[in-house]
């Protein structure tokens, strides 16, 4: 199947390049018009690449998420937007955590929010984004530790100082949960404004018992002091207190891995009275930029922030469906931390002969704070942390309490970093991109529970070697090869131990070749090629979870397409098709050895069109596929497949007033979108419907 995929991908960018001589005397003059319509990834805003690069000139895959894209499909939270995008899945994250699966690698930590370390587990809110940036592949020179498949950067809205506007936003949908949100920017004088987003939202689902709530504040002051020098302050406050859900086990059956548990969609595996998840975040926000010359810019950001982060929980840890019984576990956690991050870049464009460069040239420094306590449940019958009891709807819980100590460490990380690149422009056609980034990584551990005392420093040196070729000026074929790495204490810096302490950091390789054409001025077609590589990590035993295995590595290669922008005049669409092989490698072989990458599905597809039938009505449709995956590398349970349909209609009042309604599982699927392990499968949501009111004054 791969070939027939390459085939079809090697096909597409044959087709690019020989209708680009064709069209490019008319594209050189659309050129300009793309260029300032914004299609950069990076020019005058705060986002990821951090140099004035055109998407058609950056060597990786990527993908961007407008806020018209995220307001039309009425997304409100990571998982919601990554269903629609190639390359990419969701993982549970226990029910308390954004967890995603980028190119067959399972990450916890690889946010960023305005190109800055956001780490810490949380569900992280939409209320005040510009566009998501997802790029893909390793990338440790712009990002630092991490970000073995890839990250997910948000960009946050910035004061406007040319007008004043109130936004306002509510919906409600059919389980009853509903949100409110505004947005109000002032411009003070003509270089001065204030912007201020702020949301709540009542939280309800088709489980038993699900609920809580979550609600945020955002306000940036903007102060342009010269004309080339602009300070910006930003304040964030995060507050989100919900119900732990780690819905249904996996039940046995007959010639073939386990399955999801079906027929009780609904049904809650856990205590409604203490499966609860709350968080608490304060983060605040320096940034200054300045124009040294027409050729010499420069900004430098500072980010305090401090997380407080409690879940606890009971959830399936087995279930026997001939006897009736399920066995559950559960633990308390407490994560504490505060996150100094401070990074400076300097971008310079400037020609030496024949050769044109884009420097980039940036330092970076971090201090991190943890404390982490873990309490595991006692059962008062039997005074174990696991109990089966029987299946019952609902389940009757017997009396626990959070109360073995299990785990108590506090740890303080600081990182150092130096990173270098060039982006030669050495024909009109021809591009080379070459860089670096040096990292020093220092952990400082102690473990309370054990008496015991540890510390790590790595110092890495990472590449990045791309090379662009432009058939037309509205065409492009690129190469890259990039890398990154992690350190053996994880990505929340918690399973460092001194059996451990001795092994370096691994390491992700990631090769692609790839092209990406525009079309016209608004559509763009993107594919690319890839193969990453993952050296030795750790991971549960799927005997025994509270033990951790050694994998001695995984492959992943793979396919990606996407087609975003104006089909037609009444006609936009956001299309996108991934295809990924994942393997893992075991030390000395074993079981597992040979295995798919955990909650890796071979194909994904998804598509979202918006037609605008008149000036006031609008109508959106999509579809989204999900093949089949496993849920850990033992391959013991199977995900099944899925096709999702969801539907839209817009309505514009006036000018200034929006309605819509979204429809969400139209043709009323049963499906498993997600999972944590083998016992712990997340639920779809039955056909729904969301009803959403806009205004702007």
């Amino acid at each position: 199947m791969i070939k027939s995929s390459l085939y079809g991908a090697a096909a597409l960018m044959a087709l690019a390049a020989s209708t680009a001589n064709a069209q490019e005397a008319f594209q050189l003059a659309a050129l300009d018009e793309v260029i300032v319509e914004g299609r950069y990834l990076s020019l005058d805003k705060l986002n990821a690449v951090k140099a004035p690069t055109p998407i058609i000139d950056v060597p990786q895959s990527l993908s961007i998420i407008s806020e018209d894209q995220i307001e039309d499909q009425s997304f409100s939270n990571i998982g919601d937007v990554l269903r629609y995008t190639p390359g990419l899945s969701i993982s549970q994250g226990e029910g308390h955590r954004d967890a995603i699966i980028i190119r067959g690698n399972e990450t916890t930590a690889d946010f960023f929010i305005d190109g800055l370390r956001d780490d810490v587990q949380y569900f992280r809110p939409l209320y005040n984004l510009e566009q998501i940036e997802i790029l893909r592949g390793s990338n440790a020179l712009l990002f630092g530790r991490g970000g073995g498949g890839g990250v997910i950067n948000r960009v946050t809205k910035r004061p406007d100082y040319d007008e004043a506007f109130t936004g306002l936003t509510t919906s409600v949908d059919t389980f009853g949960a509903y949100s409110v949100a505004g947005d109000i920017n002032y411009a003070l004088s003509d270089n001065a404004a204030f912007r201020l987003n702020a949301f709540y939202e009542s939280l309800n689902n088709h489980r038993d018992f699900f609920d809580g709530e979550r609600y945020a504040v955002n306000p940036t002051f903007s102060f342009q002091a010269t004309p080339n020098t602009e300070f910006l302050l930003s304040y964030e406050y995060v507050n989100d207190d919900r119900v732990v859900d780690r819905g249904v086990p996996s039940v046995s059956v007959a010639n073939g891995p386990d399955v999801p548990l079906e027929g009780f969609d609904s049904t809650f595996f856990g205590s409604p009275d203490e499966n609860r998840t709350t968080l608490e975040a304060h983060i605040v926000r320096g940034r200054i930029d300045h124009s040294f010359s027409e050729f010499l810019r420069g900004n430098i950001t500072a980010q305090y922030a401090d997380y407080d982060k409690l879940y606890q929980n009971l959830y399936a840890a087995g279930f026997d469906a001939a006897a009736a019984m399920v066995t559950l576990d559960g633990y308390q956690d407490f994560t504490d931390r505060q996150n100094l991050i401070v990074q400076a870049n300097l971008v310079s464009e400037f020609e030496t002969g024949p050769f044109g460069h884009t420097i980039l040239f940036g330092a970076e420094y971090g201090d991190q704070d943890t404390t982490n306590a873990r309490n595991d449940n006692v059962f008062a019958v039997n005074g174990d942390d696991q109990l089966a009891i029987p299946f019952t709807d609902p389940l009757i819980i017997p009396a626990f309490a959070f109360s073995d100590p299990a785990r108590n460490t506090a740890s303080n990380v600081t990182f150092t970093s130096v990173y270098l690149q060039d982006q030669i422009d050495i024909t009109d056609r021809f591009i080379l991109v070459l860089g670096g980034r040096y990292d020093r990584f220092e952990i400082d551990a102690n473990d309370f529970a054990s008496a015991g005392a540890f510390s790590r420093t790595d110092e890495e040196i990472t590449p990045r070697l791309g090379a662009i070729y432009k058939p037309a000026s509205n065409v492009s074929f690129y190469a890259s090869y990039s890398e990154t790495f992690l350190p053996r204490s994880g990505d929340q810096f918690l399973s460092l131990d001194l059996d451990t302490e001795s092994t370096r950091p691994q390491f992700f390789k990631n090769k692609e070749i790839g092209a990406k054409w525009d079309i016209n001025p608004d559509l763009s077609f993107t594919a690319a090629i890839f193969e990453l590589d993952r050296e030795s990590f750790t991971s549960a035993d799927p005997e025994d979870p509270a033990q951790i295995i050694v994998i001695d590595g995984s492959e992943t290669k793979g396919l990606e397409i996407g087609l975003t922008g104006e089909l037609a005049d009444r006609w936009s669409v956001s299309a996108g098709y991934s295809y990924l092989d994942g393997e893992v490698a075991i030390v000395g072989g074993g079981g597992t050895d040979g295995n798919k990458t955990r909650q890796t599905p071979e194909h994904m597809f998804s598509m979202w069109n918006r037609f605008s039938i008149t000036e006031k009505l609008g109508l959106g449709a999509g579809v989204t596929y999900q093949d089949s995956f496993f849920v850990r590398e033992d391959n013991a349970v199977e995900i099944p497949s899925f096709v999702r349909v969801d539907a839209a209609l817009y309505y514009d009042v006036s000018d200034n007033l929006r309605v819509q309604v979204n429809l969400e599982n139209l043709l009323n699927e049963d499906y498993f979108p997600d999972a944590h392990s083998n016992d712990n499968i997340s639920t779809g949501e039955p056909i729904n419907a969301r009803f959403t009111i806009t205004a702007r004054l």
